[in-house]
């Protein structure tokens, strides 16, 4: 019976030893198990928070390219390019599920990328601000030398007018008178037209030292009584004016004063008053008139 009892209790013994070390290898395996969780999770989330620091660098260098390409400047499609490149990076690091960090290679290359063309960038507005400054000064010195300029030329119109009316020619003095020329070449100066035979026209050009000297041709037109231009009769063409004239009258003109006398003869000179007019070119520069018994 004693032996018996003594059985049981080293049975027992040794099954609670077997307990014993089924327990602690338990133990040790749910901390192995326990530990490699933990690594696990320390690693996700290193993983994690690495890739939301690379996004962010990414972010903010898309970012810096997209205010940069909003001021239209020459680099624009520089510019367009890079960020496109960080764009398809984040792109690739969003569908990622393992370790970014080999990422950072590619952003630093990215980031010294834009530092550069930012550098460039920066230097072109700096430029361009310049330019637009210069531009600005000489449009504004522009404007005041063509007011400068406007007002020159009328200045020259109006002296040019002053200098163009202060040379024409003046013609003064002018005078119609009849004759009677004798054969023997004695003239008689008459106021009665049965007696006439000869009509004298005299006029004189006033000294102009401003005028151009040259030849002058000046046309002269008798009319009598009745209407008729007296002479040859001839009629000369200015542009759209005509004119019907008695005789052309050619004078040297040299700046001094010239007295100018033309004899028109005729027969049966009508009674009656006779207007002489004195045309440069179809311009009046004269006239007068004189009466026939």
């Amino acid at each position: 019976m004693e032996d018996q009892q003594n059985n049981s209790s080293s049975s027992l013994k040794v099954i609670i030893a077997i307990l014993a070390i089924l327990l602690v290898g338990s133990l040790v395996y749910i901390y192995k198990i326990t530990t490699e969780v933990k690594q696990v999770e320390t690693e996700l989330t290193k993983t994690v928070s690495e890739k939301d620091l690379v996004m962010k660098d990414l972010q903010q260098l898309k970012t810096t390219y997209d205010a940069a390409i909003g001021e239209n400047t020459s680099m624009s499609d520089e510019l367009i390019k890079e960020r496109d490149k960080v764009v398809n990076l984040m792109n690739e690091i969003s569908k990622s599920k393992g370790d970014v960090s080999k990422y950072r290679s590619q952003y630093a290359k990215l980031e010294n990328n834009m530092k550069a063309l930012m550098a460039e960038n920066e230097g072109l507005k700096k430029q361009n601000t310049t330019l637009t400054t210069q531009r600005d000064s000489t449009v504004v010195v522009l404007g005041e030398t063509k007011k400068n300029v406007e007002a020159l030329t009328g200045q020259n119109e109006e002296l040019a007018k002053v200098v163009e009316k202060g040379s024409k020619l003046t013609v003064l003095n002018t005078k119609g008178s009849a004759l009677k020329v004798k054969s023997s070449g004695k003239q008689i100066e008459t106021e009665k037209a049965g007696r006439a035979n000869t009509l004298r026209i005299s006029f004189t050009i006033a000294e102009n030292q401003i005028a151009k000297s040259g030849d002058k041709a000046y046309y002269v037109q008798v009319i009598d009584s009745k209407n008729n231009v007296l002479g040859d009769k001839q009629t000369a063409s200015f542009g759209d004016k005509s004119l019907t004239y008695s005789f052309i009258t050619n004078v040297k003109y040299e700046n001094k004063t010239v007295q100018v006398s033309q004899d028109l003869k005729g027969k049966d000179f009508a009674k009656g008053v006779y207007f002489v007019n004195v045309f440069d070119q179809a311009e009046l520069v004269s006239k007068t008139s004189f009466t026939l018994k």
